[in-house]
């Protein structure tokens, strides 16, 4: 293995979130590459219309990672996605593997497998009520939802990832040719151990089970244990490749 490569991590939002929630994540890693996409409707895109559909959302993120010329091919790459992003990075995976883009792995988290609609839903609800029901599936509140200026702007972003996640459900017989990592919070009350088990038919390749200390939002305070966690998983990837293993 060459150990001056970096795998490239690309990292696609969970619901409202944007790019500059992955910055912090830039600095965590010697051999990690961070690359954040961001959807239209919040920061740089604020003025882009929305998506409200997951796979229309998928193909405008391949368009984009296609034409990323910051995206070295030559190195490992990785698709991450939590909650949303899981269901996004999955449909974007199948786009790009289907154009030949190198893709190594597909690391999912606090998702249950792509066929199981979700059945609490906060779409359609007054926006009082749908804060809750958010801060309720996600046992996690950002402090920006609690200024009423900054929910205003949240807001239109925010409910159209709710409701292209509540309204997604995978193809019947939607598979991908790479190997997946499945991450959960051992405490996450939205998502249960037994949610993520189907994952194993995404894949005609390994799949992983793993979790980490925390509810569903468990990541946002253990950035550099994911990484690391991340680094790891790639690096035995990279060795089984090359046949050291």
């Amino acid at each position: 293995m060459n150990t001056d490569e970096k795998t490239t991590l690309i990292c696609l939002p969970f619901a409202g979130a944007g790019t500059s929630f992955f910055n912090e994540w830039i600095e965590l890693s010697d051999n990690i590459t961070i690359e954040a996409i961001g959807l239209p409707g919040r920061e740089k895109r604020f003025i882009e219309p929305v998506y409200t559909d997951v796979r229309l959302a998928a193909e405008g993120i391949c368009r984009e990672l296609l034409s990323n010329n910051d995206i070295d091919l030559d190195n490992p790459i990785v698709l991450f996605g939590h909650s949303l992003g899981a269901v996004l990075a999955f449909e974007v995976a199948q786009c790009l593997l289907k154009l030949n883009f190198p893709l190594m792995s597909l690391i999912v988290s606090g998702s249950p497998d792509p066929w199981t609609p979700r059945t609490q839903k906060a779409t359609g609800l007054d926006d009082d009520a749908f804060i809750e029901k958010v801060f309720e599936f996600s046992e996690y509140k950002h402090e920006a939802l609690e200024n009423e200026m900054m929910r205003e702007l949240i807001m239109p972003a925010l409910r159209a990832d709710v409701e292209m996640h509540e309204s997604y459900i995978a193809e019947k017989n939607a598979c991908i040719d790479v190997p997946i990592v499945v991450l959960r919070g051992d405490k996450d009350n939205l998502v249960s151990s037994e949610q993520v088990q189907n994952w194993r038919h995404a894949t005609s390749q390994s799949i992983e089970y793993k979790e980490m200390n925390g509810a569903h939002m468990f990541f946002v305070d253990q950035a550099k244990e994911l990484l690391s966690l991340i680094e790891q998983t790639t690096q035995s990837e990279n060795l089984l490749e090359e046949g050291i293993f």
